[in-house]
């Protein structure tokens, strides 16, 4: 039987897509190769990077509107180099509200002023700062929509005449917004999309060009744009796993059924966390993640028999980041609901006999 996996990333996937990947890596389209041994500049290979970039723009409602889909190596925790490389040239401006927003600020301070405009680090990052102001001179504003580590997730994005970049990692595809407010949104595909290795990057080429400096080629997101994502061999198994995780989320119905889902997935979890005296959740309730929900027992002396409980209920990745501690339940798009269901009937098991 197939474990509950909770695990905040790399996480789990459709069960289809899996099936469909395995088989590619054995024999790709029926060719007698396995899709990792052709070459990346192949058009069967080619087919499938189009159609995984055509898919990211329909999905985010920005076909023909001037973005173009990039994916790129180095996670995103190279975007928080290149996102400043190539867009920072006097002033940025962030929005602090996590450990992974906190390194993207490290890394643009390495090539202008940074303006931190508010941050909830005070509180470890338990709140999502509001009532801030963007300098209206700063190159951009970078956000991150979803604190995987906290368990803490933007609602509302705010209203600027300056680019807006976000880091949209951990819940990329879960719900729908208004994508067209942003001019860089950025994405490690191992939350929504399919396993680590390459990383989504939807921008518009408008924005790019502005910064004095030089940028080294690997690092400039004009020498990816101009080659297609082929500057060199891209990540040809985690794109390809990505296509398939984007076309099993077409077919259900995209983003407006699958944010249905994941709303009835977080309502069923914070219900029982509000609700069980034995635990409580870390957060300010406005701004609980719908993907990532982080909560902890009360009494601390009932941990071991909790976690005994809930890995016997065969569960797997309930443990806090370790900067928090505590347990975080990730519900990423490929999670059913009767995953949910099984670690809310175990967290009222422990109660019952407590």
């Amino acid at each position: 039987m197939k474990k509950h996996n909770f695990s905040a990333g790399p996480c789990i996937l459709p069960e289809e897509v899996l099936q469909k990947a395995s088989e590619a890596i054995i024999n790709f389209n029926e060719d007698n190769l396995s899709l990792i041994e052709i070459s990346h500049r192949s058009k069967p290979f080619v087919d499938v990077i189009e159609k995984a970039r055509s898919l990211a723009l329909e999905l985010l409602g920005l076909e023909n509107k001037g973005y173009k889909v990039l994916f790129l190596h180095g996670g995103a925790s190279m975007e928080f180099l290149m996102v400043a490389y190539n867009l920072l040239n006097k002033k940025a401006a962030y929005l602090n509200t996590g450990t992974w927003s906190d390194k993207a600020i490290k890394e643009a301070k390495a090539f202008g002023e940074v303006i931190e405009v508010a941050s909830s680090k005070d509180k470890g990052f338990n709140y999502i700062p509001k009532g801030y102001s963007i300098p209206k001179d700063a190159d951009y504003f970078h956000c991150t929509s979803n604190n995987t580590v906290a368990g803490t997730q933007m609602k509302v994005f705010p209203e600027t005449n300056i680019p807006l970049v976000c880091d949209m990692s951990s819940d990329i595809f879960s719900r729908q917004l208004d994508f067209e407010k942003f001019d860089l949104i950025y994405a490690g595909a191992q939350k929504n999309m399919g396993p680590a290795g390459t990383t989504l990057v939807v921008l518009k080429e408008e924005i790019l060009g502005k910064v004095e400096r030089h940028i080294p080629s690997m690092l400039n997101y004009k020498t990816h744009l101009d080659k297609e994502s082929m500057f060199n061999t891209p990540a040809v198994f985690p794109i390809y796993v990505s296509m398939l995780t984007l076309q099993w989320l077409k077919d259900l119905g995209g983003i407006s059924f699958i944010e249905k889902v994941n709303e009835k997935k977080a309502a069923l979890l914070y219900g029982e966390i509000d609700r069980n005296p034995l635990f409580e959740g870390i957060v300010a309730k406005e701004d609980r993640s719908i993907m990532n929900a982080t909560f902890v027992l009360k009494d601390n002396t009932l941990t071991e028999k909790f976690d005994k409980m809930w890995q016997e209920a065969n569960i797997n990745g309930l443990h806090g980041h370790r900067s928090v501690g505590g347990y975080r339940a990730s519900m990423y798009n490929a999670l059913p609901l009767y995953s949910v269901q099984a670690l809310v009937d175990v967290m009222q098991e422990l109660e019952r006999k407590n």
